[in-house]
């Protein structure tokens, strides 16, 4: 028990840099913390921490104990889950990251019912329209709309397809009329998503032939709300996935436009770290939210196709 001590009061020095928030988290005295740190070198006849009067910093050795120490405690920690998950009762704090769109529109509506169902579940939600780093920021889900992750320790799972759309709001086009074709978007106020890929080119496809129109937007953001609030306020032509608007165009808020051409499609996945036994809140929340999206028939509406205009 004493090791593992050691290695838990190690690995919170590494994260924490601090002896005493070591100490605080574990429930030790900081004459006992010092005792357990002492007594992992004298061990390991090592070196792992080096203090001066201002700070405290690992030695080379100490980052390559860190690594591992870390990696087998996070086993343990999921052995131990893997009986909560057995036994049906995750508990704990489940990390989510995605972006703010999706965040609102799709995490926050369903957390009522996964709460209601696994009360023992506290769940924290990272929203950001930036890719984290999974394992270095201990995120449990991440959704993400890249297929695939540099990582190979990160395990894939696809939730749906969607299209993305353009649409603007009948204020919007009362003013400024319909564009017919492609050409058309000249003239018009465009939105522009700053995290998509080439932000100021729209690639189109239709029966086959390919086409580029070159934008320059009215407003750009690297946030999706912004937009949708500018688009439903009638500043121009918004440019986003079908799962931010489709809410928006069965209510009419929103009205899609030269819908018979195609843009590039998103996949939305679920990306979490890969382990021999998931931890029961992440395998519950994983399996929730799949079957949740099944249930509600995204992808088929995010990927039809709306009247043409």
């Amino acid at each position: 028990m004493d090791r593992w001590t050691e290695i838990e009061l190690f690995v919170q020095v590494a994260e924490t840099g601090s002896l005493t928030r070591a100490a605080e988290a574990l429930e030790l005295s900081n004459a006992a913390a010092s005792r357990h740190l002492t007594a992992l070198e004298a061990r390991l006849g090592a070196r792992l921490v080096e203090r001066n009067t201002r700070r405290l910093f690992l030695t080379d050795t100490g980052q390559e104990f860190f690594h591992r120490a870390k990696a087998i405690l996070a086993e343990l920690k999921d052995a131990e889950s893997a009986v909560n998950a057995a036994q049906l009762d995750p508990s704990g704090v489940l990390r989510i990251t995605a972006s703010l769109s999706f965040s609102l529109h799709h995490v926050a509506p369903i957390l009522r019912e996964y709460t209601a169902r696994y009360p023992k579940v506290r769940v924290h939600v990272e929203a950001a329209n930036r890719y984290f780093d999974i394992i270095d920021n201990n995120i449990d889900v991440a959704i993400r709309n890249r297929e695939y992750e540099p990582d190979s320790n990160i395990t894939i799972r696809r939730l749906a397809e969607t299209r993305r759309i353009l649409t603007a709001s009948p204020r919007y086009l009362a003013q400024h009329g319909f564009p017919k074709t492609l050409d058309d978007l000249q003239r018009h106020h465009l939105l522009i998503y700053t995290h998509a890929n080439n932000p100021q080119e729209l690639r189109f496809t239709r029966e086959g032939v390919s086409t580029t129109v070159a934008v320059q937007g009215l407003l750009d953001s690297n946030d999706g709300q912004i937009l949708r609030a500018a688009a439903l306020d009638g500043l121009g032509i918004l440019v986003q996935p079908t799962y931010i608007v489709y809410d928006d165009i069965v209510a009419g808020r929103l009205v899609p436009l030269l819908d018979d051409w195609d843009l590039p499609r998103i996949t939305v996945n679920l990306a979490y770290p890969s382990r021999k036994h998931l931890s029961a809140k992440v395998r519950t929340f994983i399996d929730f939210i799949a079957e949740y999206f099944e249930r509600m028939d995204f992808e088929r509406k995010w990927t039809a196709r709306f009247s043409t205009y």
